[in-house]
């Protein structure tokens, strides 16, 4: 599926040109297009447009150097940031404001995600028009292929939606590309029903997930989308949804939803498998972005915001990376010592250069190339001018080269190994999530307090974190898994995947808490202004509390 992939992702860029105009009501001038009367002729033209949407997330949904989502989301919150690195990074102050919530409406960075989100909807929008219009049996499919096609899209959509929801909570809801022209905003509570709806209209008419539709929305995908829905509605529409979330868990758990494995989804004993470059196969994961750079040249590319510029050494790389995202001290002191997951999700200390870049034996380190240029890179868990002797935490302005331990849950291979090099899917949800996710709503029901099951739970994936000595302490019983211990547990485990800042919103901490150069702010910050751009182009659209105009 992933090589079949790659031609409909040539194809479906036909779609731009339609597709695009409509999510940020910008004009453009069209220099050429093909009507839809005159494209949907056959198979490969229908799935070119079912598929464009999927290629256009990569710009939003991952950690690929656009501000999308994942950024945001993730450089907010307690455990990810941008500090400025000596001469480099500081980048008009993007990264600081993200950090101590003080962004406004007119940064790109609130700018940005609303865009390219928006845009996506409008591809989603354009295929679902397109092809309600067309009579399948012309083109040798069948009203059930166009049913679950079209189910397909409106889920897809509706992941859109709720990632816009998540982020500025009152948002127009388009159900037709430039129809209407200026929308105005929904109110969050009557933007989660509408999510709901599509996904429980839906979410049944799609297929099984199996190793075919890797990349694709599947039951599996739909259902993890309504578990998360329903996790964070008591902040999203205002009324605990705890049930619906447990019985969304279910149907993955049961097995009825299928899996990347041909059996019941399972959890990988190796926590590196879910992120691998063959990760495509792993049982664990249930919706991904698909890549597939072997063969397509089309590479997820976490390179560019979490690699050091040099740390392709490491691995025989030709990827360079801007040296950008870090891991905040207090976030890395929140793993035990012997969690496995600090010691093989992070990177921290000498970076050894790859055998096949070696000149000569003593030539073993990666060296440095700014503070540290001819001695030896060693990354360290702090943020702060240690060349100067400073001493002390340090801010988000006194980072050098080293400073911040880094990402290591994504592995490339080496470049030699031309099978699976750089060929990692970036996964948006996977078994571990929905098992964490059905834990929480049995504690909340619960009054908070954990039950048996729910340590059960959690257990079962934390597990393969500690060696089995190890885990004779580390393992959580009915009183060790507070509400409080359980935020820092998920922090832990889903880490650099885009889930912190939501996390820490249904907790009540992402504005209440402190952390490295971080203080409470605002509860206003717990969404993000509606984009100045946005309001200059549509009279219609309302500032979110307590933003200016």
């Amino acid at each position: 599926m992933k090589i079949m992939q790659k031609k409909y992702i040539i194809w479906g860029l036909a779609g731009l040109l339609t597709g695009a105009a409509s999510c940020t009501n910008l004009d453009e001038k069209v220099y050429s297009e093909i009507p839809a009367d005159n494209f949907y002729k056959n198979r490969t033209e229908v799935m070119a447009a079912v598929l464009r949407p999927f290629t256009h997330a990569n710009a939003w949904a991952a950690p690929t150097g656009q501000v999308g989502y994942w950024r945001v989301s993730e450089l907010s919150a307690d455990q990810l940031a941008w500090p400025t690195k000596g001469r480099h990074g500081f980048d008009n102050g993007d990264w600081i404001r993200l950090h101590r919530h003080t962004w406004i409406a007119n940064d790109n960075n609130t700018w940005n995600p609303w865009r390219l989100m928006y845009w996506g909807l409008g591809f989603c929008n354009n295929t679902i028009k397109d092809l309600s219009a067309i009579d399948f049996k012309t083109i040798g499919m069948t009203d059930e292929e166009k049913a679950s096609i079209i189910a397909e899209t409106k889920v897809l959509r509706a992941w859109h939606y709720l990632k816009l929801m998540d982020l500025y909570g009152n948002i127009p809801i388009v159900t037709e590309v430039g129809i209407p022209t200026s929308p105005p905003n929904a109110p969050r509570a009557e933007v989660w029903a509408f999510i709901e709806k599509e996904l429980r209209e839906n979410v049944d008419l799609l297929p099984k997930l199996q190793p075919s539709l890797v990349g694709r929305v599947t039951r599996a995908g739909g259902y993890a989308m309504l578990a998360e829905l329903y996790l964070n509605a008591q902040v999203w529409a205002g009324t605990p949804k705890w049930d619906e979330c447990v019985a969304a868990c279910n149907k993955i758990l049961d097995g009825s939803c299928g899996s990347l494995s041909g059996a019941a989804p399972a959890l990988e004993t190796d926590m590196m498998k879910p992120f691998a470059t063959n990760n495509a196969t792993s049982p664990e994961n249930l919706f991904q972005i698909a890549y597939d750079y072997t063969v397509g040249n089309f590479r997820f590319g976490f390179q560019g915001d979490l690699w050091h510029y040099v740390q392709g050494e490491a691995y025989n790389s030709a990827f360079r990376g801007n040296n950008g995202i870090v891991v905040i001290p207090t976030a890395y002191d929140a793993f035990a010592a012997n969690d496995l997951r600090r010691t093989n999700w992070l990177l921290i200390g000498e970076l050894k250069k790859h055998p096949a870049l070696r000149k000569t034996v003593a030539d073993s380190l990666v060296m440095g190339t700014e503070e540290y240029n001819g001695k030896p890179l060693i990354f360290v868990k702090e943020i702060r001018k240690n060349s100067t002797g400073q001493t002390g935490e340090g801010t988000m302005m006194d980072g050098e080269e080293n400073s911040g331990a880094r990402f290591n849950k994504y592995q490339t291979d080496q470049q030699t190994n031309t099978a699976q090099y750089c060929n990692n899917d970036f996964v948006l949800y996977r078994l571990a999530e929905i098992y964490y996710n059905k834990a929480e709503a049995l504690m909340r029901k619960n009054g908070n307090v954990a039950t048996q099951e729910a340590v059960d739970l959690v257990n079962e994936v934390r597990k393969r974190a500690f060696s089995a000595t190890d885990w004779v302490t580390a393992s959580y019983t009915i009183p060790e898994l507070t509400l409080d211990e359980f935020l820092a547990e998920r922090g832990r485990e889903f880490i650099f995947e885009g889930k912190r800042r939501a996390d820490l919103i249904r907790f009540g901490k992402f504005t209440t808490a402190t952390w490295w150069d971080h203080t409470p702010t605002a509860a206003k910050y717990n969404v993000f202004p509606i984009p100045y751009q946005q309001m200059v182009l549509n009279k219609n659209l309302k500032q979110n509390e307590g933003y200016d105009q």
